[in-house]
C-alpha cells in the first residue's frame, strides 16, 4: 500500500508542478515526492527539522491547524511566517473520506501558484488517497481488537479462539518473532499507529478498577539483534504524548508535509534481547516534559517481554512485558524502560507478590510511620549485609545504622544475622516497592 500512496503523492506533484508530501491526520509522515531545488527558502527551519528528526513540535503543528485545515474541504493556502520559521508558505490540499479527515497533502506555495483547474484535479487525486487512508484504519482497528481480545481472554478455548483470530487479522504477519510491549499507565486512546507495531491498543484496569488502563504493543521483529532500534522508535512517541495531557498517549505531531514533515510510519524493527538505548530510555521516561516523580521515579514507564515466537505465547509475553514495566516504576535504576531478561529478583516478584504485602512479621515495619527504617532495612540488604557500603549508601554514621537495624528486629520479630530471616524481610520489601 505505501508504494500506491508514493504513486499518488507523485502524480499531485506532477499536476502542480512541484514536490508534494503525504501526512496522515496525526501529522505522520506516509510519502513525499523528490525535492531538487537551489532555492534556500525551500529548507525553512520547520521543514528542514522535520526531515531530519521526522517530527516537530506540538507548537508548530497548533500553528498551522489554526488555519483550519481539519475542516477545509479544499486547498488551504497558508502564509509565509519567518518568526515561527516558516520562509515559505505553503499549500494544504486536506484528505477526506465520508467528510471525515484523514490526512494532508502539502506543497509549498509559489508565485504564481497553481491555477484552479490544477487544483481541483489534485483535490481528485486526494481523494482517491483517503478512501486508501480510511481502509488502513479500519484493518488497523481491526488489528487492535484482536491483539486485545488474546491479551484479556481467559485460558483454554477462549483464547485459543482469539489466537486464531489475531492470526487471520495479521496474515503473513503472524508468522516470526514478536514482543509485547507494556507502557503504564495510559490514560489516552491508543496512537493510530507506532513504528514497527504490528498492533496496538490499550488493556482496560483489571476487574472494577477505574483509572488508567496500559498501552499494549506488539512489536513485529525481523530478527532477535537489534531492539534498541524499535524502542528508540517507540520512546519518540511518549514525551510529546505526555506532555500533551495524557499520561502517554496520542501518536506523533509533526507540521504538514513540504511545510514540514512528521513522523515517520517505520517498517518492522528488528529485535534482540540487549539493553535499551540511552536516547529510548530518556525518552520513555519523559526526561523532557518532567515526568520522573518522587525519589527519581518515573510517572511513565515502559516494559519489553523476551522475544516469543508464536501468536500463542502473546498472553505469556505480556505478562513479562507488565510486570518489566512494574519494575521500573518500583526501581528507577531499572527504568525507565525495563525488559524482562535484565529486571532480576522482580520476576520472581512480580508472580508471588500479586497483591499488598501483610506478612505479620513485616507488617508494623512497613507501615507509612516507619518509612525510613524500612528504606534503611532495604539498602542494608541490598548491600549484602555491609555495614560500611549501606551506611555510605544512606549518608549516616555506622552507629546510626546499627541503631535503625536494632530498631527494624524490634518490629519484625527478625534476626538479621539469620539468613531465613533476611530472605523474608528482603522479599517483603522488594514486593512492597512492587506494588507500591
Amino acid at each position: 500500500m505505501k508504494g500506491d500512496y508514493q504513486d499518488l503523492v507523485d502524480e499531485i506533484s506532477a499536476l502542480l508542478g512541484a514536490p508534494a508530501t503525504l501526512e496522515n491526520r496525526d501529522f505522520r509522515l506516509i510519502a513525499f515526492g523528490a525535492h531538487d531545488s537551489e532555492d534556500d527558502l525551500a529548507m525553512d527551519p520547520v521543514r528542514t527539522r522535520s526531515i531530519l528528526t521526522r517530527q516537530s513540535t506540538a507548537a508548530v503543528r497548533s500553528w498551522f491547524e489554526g488555519f483550519g485545515i481539519a475542516r477545509a474541504t479544499g486547498p488551504v493556502r497558508i502564509p509565509a511566517a519567518p518568526d515561527a520559521g516558516v520562509f515559505r508558505g505553503r499549500i494544504c490540499l486536506p484528505v477526506r473520506y465520508r467528510g471525515i479527515v484523514q490526512g494532508y497533502v502539502w506543497l509549498l506555495d509559489r508565485d504564481p501558484g497553481p491555477g484552479p483547474e490544477a487544483l481541483e484535479a489534485a483535490m481528485e487525486v486526494a481523494q482517491r488517497i483517503g478512501v486508501l487512508l480510511a481502509e488502513e484504519a479500519k484493518a488497523g482497528a481491526d488489528l487492535s481488537r484482536e491483539f486485545l481480545a488474546v491479551l484479556t481472554a481467559g485460558r483454554g478455548w477462549q483464547q485459543d479462539m482469539a489466537v486464531a483470530a489475531l492470526r487471520m487479522a495479521l496474515g503473513a504477519g503472524a508468522e516470526g518473532l514478536h514482543a509485547a510491549v507494556c507502557v503504564a499507565p495510559w490514560a489516552g486512546e491508543a496512537p493510530s499507529s507506532v513504528p514497527g507495531a504490528a498492533a496496538v491498543c490499550v488493556v482496560p484496569p483489571e476487574g472494577l478498577a477505574t483509572g488508567p488502563g496500559r498501552l499494549a504493543v506488539l512489536l513485529r521483529l525481523r530478527s532477535a539483534d537489534a531492539l534498541p532500534p524499535a524502542l528508540t522508535a517507540l520512546g519518540r512517541l511518549l514525551p510529546r504524548a505526555a506532555a500533551g495531557g495524557a499520561v502517554a498517549a496520542a501518536a506523533g505531531t509533526g507540521t504538514g508535509g513540504a511545510a514540514g514533515t512528521g513522523r515517520g510510519t517505520g517498517g518492522p524493527a528488528r529485535v534482540s534481547p540487549a539493553a535499551v538505548t540511552a536516547g529510548a530510555v530518556r525518552a520513555v521516561a519523559g526526561a523532557e516534559t518532567g515526568a520522573a516523580g518522587p525519589e527519581g521515579a518515573y510517572a511513565v514507564t515502559a516494559g519489553v517481554s523476551d522475544p516469543v515466537r508464536g501468536l500463542g505465547e502473546l498472553p505469556g509475553a505480556w505478562g513479562q512485558a507488565v510486570a518489566s514495566a512494574r519494575a521500573a516504576a518500583a526501581q528507577p535504576a531499572l527504568g525507565p524502560v525495563a525488559q524482562w531478561a535484565g529486571i532480576g529478583p522482580y520476576r520472581m516478584l512480580a508472580a508471588l507478590a500479586a497483591g499488598p504485602v501483610d506478612d505479620p512479621a513485616t507488617r508494623a515495619l512497613l507501615s507509612p510511620a516507619h518509612r525510613e527504617l524500612a528504606r534503611t532495612a532495604e539498602v542494608f540488604l541490598d548491600c549484602a549485609g555491609q555495614a560500611g557500603r549501606a551506611a555510605a549508601a544512606l549518608g549516616v554514621h555506622r552507629q546510626t545504622l546499627y541503631y535503625r537495624l536494632g530498631r527494624v528486629e524490634q518490629l519484625t520479630g527478625l534476626d538479621l544475622d539469620a539468613g531465613e530471616d533476611r530472605l523474608l524481610l528482603h522479599m517483603a520489601l522488594k514486593a512492597a516497592r512492587l506494588n507500591g
